[in-house]
């Protein structure tokens, strides 16, 4: 996790209000829906968490006419042409449906974009499609029910972490600003946003995002956590000493 990356993905819960109501409202918003046009992207989307994005190519610059003139939702399915063997994800990948919420028009049909996360899906298939962009057959899940009191000590421990390492960013960057609230009482939405912060592979990101258990994916978030904690913690100790000596300028890089 790097200071810059966490103080940024904090930031975005300012939108809090809005990041609550599309969850809330998101299995009602897909009920009855099995297609969905989809945008392969390098990065993993989490339910809850606000991303911008800028639309270029023409087959997403239709993808986003097409989907504003309906219920303005795609899928984001991680993909990095880079290193596939194919031209598309595999069948089965897990990804995460985004609520366009605001546009920005540009020259040439350009947009700068905000979306929104708001529930998983798994593709079950390919549709044939004459539209330039993908198209998928989907099944929708969400985290299973679990133990309230259990969830809600589980999301104490990892909030009480990621706080002190959000304190001690704070004090590396030499950062005035109150940090913005998390929802500590939403276990689920928690675990998301904070696992959407975290500088973490690929691979671990898909994993929290295709676990069905929110327990579970907050015990994997405090594990992380509490291996870097103590780095930060550190890193805020002797940025803080050497203002005192009066070498407040500097940059200490510990890593």
């Amino acid at each position: 996790m790097t200071s810059d990356e966490l103080i940024s993905s904090l930031l975005v819960t300012r939108h809090s209000s809005l990041v609550t109501n599309q969850m809330s409202d998101a299995s009602d918003k897909m009920r009855g829906e099995r297609e969905l046009p989809l945008f392969p992207l390098p990065l993993v989307l989490f339910p809850g968490v606000p991303l911008p994005l800028h639309i270029f190519e023409p087959r997403y610059q239709r993808l986003l006419a097409d989907i504003r003139a309906n219920d303005s939702l795609f899928g984001l399915s991680y993909f990095d042409a880079a290193e596939a063997e194919d031209s598309r994800p595999p069948l089965g990948h897990i990804g995460c449906v985004a609520e366009v919420t605001e546009v920005q028009p540009l020259p040439e049909g350009r947009s700068n974009i905000l979306t929104v996360g708001l529930i998983r899906y798994r593709v079950e298939s390919y549709v044939e499609s004459l539209e330039p962009y993908l198209v998928g057959r989907v099944q929708f899940f969400e985290d299973e029910e679990e133990d309230a009191d259990f969830l809600q000590q589980r999301a104490d421990e990892v909030l009480k972490i990621f706080m002190r390492i959000a304190r001690a960013v704070r004090v590396i960057n030499d950062e005035r600003a109150s940090l913005p609230e998390l929802p500590q009482t939403e276990p689920e939405r928690l675990s998301f946003l904070i696992a959407a912060a975290m500088d973490l592979d690929t691979d671990v990101k898909l994993e929290l995002l295709e676990l069905r258990s929110t327990a579970e994916r907050l015990k994997r978030l405090r594990d992380l956590l509490a291996r870097a904690v103590s780095g930060y913690e550190e890193r805020a100790r002797i940025h803080s000493i050497s203002k005192k000596n009066g070498h407040g300028g500097k940059k200490i890089d510990l890593e």
